[in-house]
Order: C-alpha cells, then structure tokens, then sequence
C-alpha cells in the first residue's frame, strides 16, 4: 500500500455511520486522529445514517431515500439536526478530549461554514454546498484544535441536510487539502485479492464499470473521485489503522 505524504496542509477525514455503529469505534479513531494531528492538522466530517434511522424509527417516521440520497422532510431534519449536530458530534468530540486532542464540535451551520442551495425538489430539505467559509477552519487548526463538522448547513429558507461525503469533498476542495481520507472499515479497495495502492479516476471508473469495485464501496470510491474533482490533491479510502500510518488506496487525477 502506498505511503501518504504529510505536508502542513489539513488533511480532511470522513467518517460514516455504518462504521460508527462498531464497538470501540470512537476510541479507535480518537487514536488514530492523535497520531495524524502530531505532524498533519486534522479535520473531521461526519455522518450519521444508522443514527438517524433509528431515532426515526422510534417516532414513527419512515426514512426515504432517493439515488441513495435521504429525503428530507421537515420531520426528518429536525431528527437529523438532533442525531448529526447533537449526539454524534459530542460522541465524537468527547473520545478526541479523552484521547488528549482538543477537539470542538461544529455544524456547517455554524459561522456560516457551509452554504448551500437546495439540491433537487423531490429531496425536500436536502443542500447541495455552494460556499464553504474556510477562515475558521484554517485558524482553528493553526491553534492545534481539531474541528469536528456536522453537516447540517444553512441555505434559502433556514437548515438543510447535507451528504459527509459531499460535505467532506467540498471542505477539503476549499481549503486545498493535503488529502481527504474516507474511513471505511476495509484497508483499501480490492482489486483481485490485494489492495490497489493508487488508482486514476479512468482506472476506478473502468473498474466500476467492470463490476471489480461494487456494492457499498461504489458510493465510497465516487467520494473519493469527487474530491479529486473538487481540487484535493488525492484522496485515499483506508481504515482506522490506515488512517494512522498514512497507507490506503489514493486516487489521483
């Protein structure tokens, strides 16, 4: 696998909500951003999806996905603001405080971080981002404070819900990012029966086309690809141990 640089740059990590459900996974990544934040700045955007389900679930709405992006009611964003900008962020910002890294919780919403414009009519209140402030970003990492970013942003009419990944790529286009990591619970993708230490976006989507890149790593290699198309210099899809050593599959243009 291929050794990632560490430049001064901010290196921009995702984290999803499948991932997020396994035990020890806050602590594991707690670690694992300490280890980054030593040489590299660290920004963290999360999701949340099975969180939100359940809370969902559990007051009788039913969640509603259309081309896999969630449809968004104003019943369900106030269930994802609750999920995203209360109880995952804190989740989050405690294991980091526990781990010795000074970490703040933020939402896009906040100093108006993440600006959008509705993304499509029969998705309701979900944001496409169209401006992301990076000042408060770039400071709070020149003071060694990590920022931990729900995607709940702020547009026409009030709040929107917004895709991690979309949030992620589009954050770290900005600021120029050294790189943006998309954590999964895998080393890299699979090509055979190894990890493909880089990939061009010709190769992945070749590989796409040739069913070789499938199911749920599809989404996550199209992040990936987007975040490349946003202006990072490379992104990578690794795990929590990844993450730490600098390995994974980087995509470049």
């Amino acid at each position: 696998m291929t050794r990632l640089s560490s430049p001064a740059l901010p290196v921009v990590v995702k984290i999803g909500g499948n991932d997020m459900d396994q035990p020890g996974f806050y602590e594991q990544l707690a670690q694992a951003v300490a280890s980054v934040q030593q040489h590299t700045p660290c920004i963290l955007v999360h999701g949340g999806g099975r969180a939100i389900n359940r809370l969902q679930e559990q007051l009788g709405l039913q969640p509603v996905y259309h081309n896999g992006q969630r449809v968004t009611d104003d019943a369900t964003l106030e269930v994802a603001a609750m999920v995203l900008s209360g109880l995952v962020n804190k989740q989050i910002v405690l294991a980091l405080l526990n781990a010795g890294v000074d970490a703040i919780g933020l939402s896009g919403v906040d100093r108006a971080l993440l600006t959008v414009e509705p993304w499509a009519p029969e998705l309701g209140r979900v944001g496409r981002i169209v401006h992301v402030r990076t000042e408060p970003l770039f400071e709070l990492c020149a003071q060694g404070v990590v920022p931990v970013i729900s995607p709940i942003s702020a547009g026409p009419g009030g709040t929107y819900n917004v895709n991690a990944d979309h949030a992620a790529g589009a954050i770290a286009g900005a600021l120029q990012a050294a790189h943006a990591a998309f954590v999964t619970n895998v080393p890299g993708v699979w090509v055979g029966e190894q990890i493909a230490p880089a990939l061009s976006v010709a190769e992945a989507e070749e590989l796409i086309a040739r069913g070789v890149i499938s199911g749920g790593m599809i989404p996550k290699v199209q992040a990936a690809l987007a975040a490349v198309a946003h202006g990072v210099r490379q992104a990578v899809i690794t795990d929590l141990p990844g993450l730490a050593a600098g390995t994974g599959t980087v995509f470049i243009a």
